[in-house]
């Protein structure tokens, strides 16, 4: 039997997104401002068999490494995710992203009469209340945002 192997080439310097829980990738690119106009070679791998998820998504970016903020906000919506920076065609950094325990000004709260959403000086904050399936609360409402509350936001 042939060995499966993928049909998308190496990167020499950029960023490889792994571990992506299958359907994400595309917000993962939206977190990232990757529009396709920007010039980087970017491929983009949706429901690919993987070991520890049945299914991922992967993201390639050619060119490009990802901030630590960008990282940050990746957690939100792939916590499993690992980033990878890509030099000289070899892997010189791997990191699993880590969801933070608050966050702050990267997210709106929904609830319209929460103060965040007032002219009140006051920038949303959220407390993770659960990492595998993403779940955060509001510091000053209660609010609760999961994980696709989270995803349409960016």
């Amino acid at each position: 039997m042939p060995k499966e192997e993928f049909r998308v080439q190496k990167i020499r310097e950029g960023t490889v997104i792994d571990h992506i829980s299958a359907g994400i990738a595309l917000a993962v690119l939206r977190i990232l401002g990757i529009t396709g106009r920007e010039g980087y070679i970017v491929s983009v791998l949706m429901n690919v068999p993987g070991k520890a998820l049945r299914r991922k998504d992967i993201v390639k970016i050619e060119g490009r490494e990802i901030s630590s903020g960008e990282a940050d906000k990746i957690a939100l919506v792939a916590p499993q995710a690992t980033i990878n920076i890509i030099r000289g065609y070899r892997v010189v950094k791997k990191e699993k992203v880590k969801l933070v325990d608050e966050i702050k000004g990267i997210l709106k709260c929904p609830n319209p009469t929460c103060v965040t959403n007032t002219r009140e000086p006051v920038k949303a904050s959220f407390h993770v209340e659960r990492k595998g399936q993403v779940l955060i609360r509001c510091y000053y409402c209660g609010t609760t945002l999961e994980e696709e509350d989270i995803i349409k936001q960016f």
